[in-house]
Order: C-alpha cells, then structure tokens, then sequence
C-alpha cells in the first residue's frame, strides 16, 4: 500500500479521532493488517503493535487541543490512569506470544460484542441524561462538557488496559460506552476518552518500540511497529485532529451514537475478511 494512500486514510483517522476517540486503532489495524499481508501470520501482531504508535500520537495532539474546561471530570483520578497504563503494558507484552488467530479473531470478537451491548442495551444511543439535564447545565455554566464525574471505575483500569492493548482496539472502544451511559454527549464521552487511551498506550507503545523486532530482517520495522506506515497514517490525521478540536462540527446526539456503531461494524468486517 503506497505512502500516498496512507497518508489519505490518516485523514479518516484524524475525523474518527475527534468525533468518536478512536485515535486511529479500529482504523489502523485492519489497515495495516492488508498493507502488510505479506508478513503472514505476524500482520496482525504489527498492526496492532503500529495501531498503539498511531493511537498514543493521535491521543496526545486531541488531548492537548481539547477545550479548557473539557477535561475537569478526570481530574483526581490518577489512580485510574496508573492502572490503565499497567494494563497496556500487560496487553501488549501478552500479544507479543499470541497466536495470530486469536489476535484476528478476537478483535472480530470484542467488536461485535461491543455493538450487540450497544445496540440491545439502553443508554448509549439514547443518553441516559436527559434534555433538561443538559439545558439546565448549559445555562448553569456555558458548554455542556459531560459528566461532573467519570462513568469508568478505578478498578476496570488494569482491563480495560489489557484488552484495549492487547487488541489494538484502542480504549475508547471500552470507555465511550462507559462514558456515555453515566450521563455524558457523544461529544464529551469522545473528548474524555482520548486522555484515557493516552494512558494505555503510551508504556503500550514503549513496549512494542523497545522489544525485538517480530519478524527479523523485516524491512521498515522497529521491534514490532510499522514505522513507514505508522508516519504515513499521523501525516494525514494530525492536521485534521488539530482543525476539527479548533472548529469541531456539531452532529445530531443520534447520529453520533448511530455513527460510531456504524464504524465499529466496518472495523469488525474488514478484519474478519482481511
């Protein structure tokens, strides 16, 4: 896959960054999953060893360009963000000696799961926080910005660590949900989720930067990243990231939600099929 596409679909990266905290991992593995098929069984392994690379920049630039005042739920929660960031290197230590196919398929898995919980369980596509709520609080303060406190308990930060390392999807994929039904927009769950997977893969990343390579001699990789793909895909993400935190696009609350479950099954098909 050449330079130029990738650079291309790092833009698509950078729009899912900002409207629904993927940070690039439900893109980048089934992406990099194809453009390195010729490594065999090790694709998946570095897709989802580049995906934490990919994930831990794009995760940075959203946090940093998030609005002031945004963030305040996690404030205090340190504690969450230590176990998060343990989990990750668990995870992605784990993957390292995982069979191929349980990589795949257990990316598959964990997808259509998450979609059945979104789909079948009340307060995701509807949030469990009403109108009123919400207008109550915009008068109150100005923005919306969520939540005054976080739907995701200390205690779930070593696993959701762990799985989201382990398969590249990244730990919005965990957290929004969570966000979301403890009363949180779409808007505001996304936000809350990119320092959430900063946390996860930012010793995920050291991790996978540091180990030896999978496939020795493999051209272009550093331990198991992809580091020809991963700048590619953060060429093309990181503006948009930027522009769209400074200007950021206001979506009907439904189509947001209907939005990111769209995605997710996108994600699932083209891993399954890959």
């Amino acid at each position: 896959m050449s330079f130029i596409v990738l650079v291309v679909i790092g833009v698509l990266v950078g729009v899912t960054t900002v409207l629904f905290g993927f940070e690039g991992g439900f893109v980048t593995v089934p992406i990099i999953t194809v453009a390195d098929a010729a490594l065999g069984g090790d694709a998946v392994r570095v897709a989802t060893a580049t995906s934490a690379l990919v994930m831990l920049v794009n995760a940075a630039v959203a946090t940093v360009s998030a609005r002031r005042g945004a963030l305040a739920p996690l404030r205090g929660r340190s504690p969450l963000f230590v176990l998060l960031g343990v989990g990750g290197a668990v995870g992605v230590l784990a993957a390292r000696g995982a069979p191929d196919a349980l990589l795949r398929w257990g990316f598959v898995a964990y997808l259509g799961v998450t979609v059945a919980d979104l789909l079948l369980r009340p307060g995701f596509l509807r949030s469990s926080r009403s109108a009123t709520d919400r207008a109550v609080a915009t008068r109150g303060g100005g923005r919306d910005h969520g939540p005054t406190r976080t739907g995701v308990p200390t205690a779930t930060g070593l696993p959701i660590g762990a799985v989201a390392a382990f398969l590249g999807v990244g730990g919005s994929v965990v957290t929004v949900p969570m966000l979301r039904r403890s009363g949180a927009t779409m808007t505001a769950a996304t936000t809350l989720a990119n320092p959430l997977t900063l946390a996860i893969t930012l010793p995920a990343a050291a991790v996978t930067m540091l180990l030896p390579a999978v496939v020795p001699h493999a051209a272009g990789l550093v331990g198991a990243v992809d580091v020809r793909a991963a700048v590619a895909l953060l060429v093309g993400a990181m503006p948009v990231i930027v522009l769209l935190r400074r200007r950021p696009p206001h979506l009907p609350e439904v189509a947001h939600a209907w939005g990111y479950v769209a995605l997710l099954v996108a994600a699932g098909i083209v891993v399954a099929l890959g």
